[in-house]
């Protein structure tokens, strides 16, 4: 079996450059780092002291102790339907855009609709914190006036509480600090703090709609 034993190797060159953002909108591609992550239908995969030296493999991993297995996979973009969708407005943290595309496949199966001045979801960060989940349920790009349905805001200074609104069939979020679009409905989640990261107000969030699915069949 040939086991990669120099840096030069294309390989690990490819997973290098899918650590710039530039190069992964360029190739459609990104990596999986770490056997929770990496799954069968890969470009290829790397696994440490099998296919490539230790060393090598972590002087490519983004992760602070090393990796023992990084995959390449191909990017995959969902279109923006379904009974519930989750629009992202402004959300800059990768690690969020990560966590609430897995709570949104985990708790109600839908999919997150990526909107202006998001972080990518395909980059390390991000990918880790979706913990598989996209994969699963891979992510759209969408304007939101491009989305049919009624559309319901998280909004923590909002006088209206979620556990009072009607169903959405687009949930929208936005930044803690960021304004989120004009003209919709908002309502708030009832807190002893100033607000909720939007990842665990997306959560909750979610949660309480997909009860309401179940409940209304």
């Amino acid at each position: 079996m040939f086991v990669i034993t120099s840096a030069d190797n294309d390989k690990l060159k490819t997973i290098r450059k899918l650590q710039q953002k530039r190069w992964r909108t360029k190739l459609g591609l990104f990596g999986a780092e770490g056997e929770d992550l990496v799954r069968p239908g890969a470009e290829f995969i790397l696994r440490s002291g099998i296919d490539v030296e230790p060393e090598l493999l972590d002087a490519v991993s983004t992760l602070g102790s090393g990796t023992r297995v990084i995959g390449v996979y191909q990017q995959r973009w969902a279109d923006p339907e379904g009974d519930l969708l989750v629009y992202l407005h402004g959300v800059e943290d990768p690690g969020n855009v990560g966590t609430i595309i897995r709570s949104a496949h985990a708790l109600a199966d839908a999919t997150v609709v990526l909107g202006p001045g998001c972080a990518d979801p395909y980059s390390p960060k991000a990918v880790r914190a979706s913990m598989g989940s996209i994969f699963d349920r891979p992510p759209a790009r969408a304007a939101l006036d491009e989305l049919s349905g009624g559309k319901l805001a998280l909004d923590a200074a909002a006088e209206l509480e979620l556990r009072d609104a009607e169903r959405p069939s687009v949930l929208v979020l936005g930044s803690e600090r960021g304004a989120l679009p004009d003209g919709l409905d908002t309502v708030r989640i009832p807190v002893h703090a100033d607000s909720l990261n939007v990842a665990m107000a997306a959560t909750v969030a979610l949660y309480e709609v997909a009860n309401r699915m179940a409940a209304d069949g």
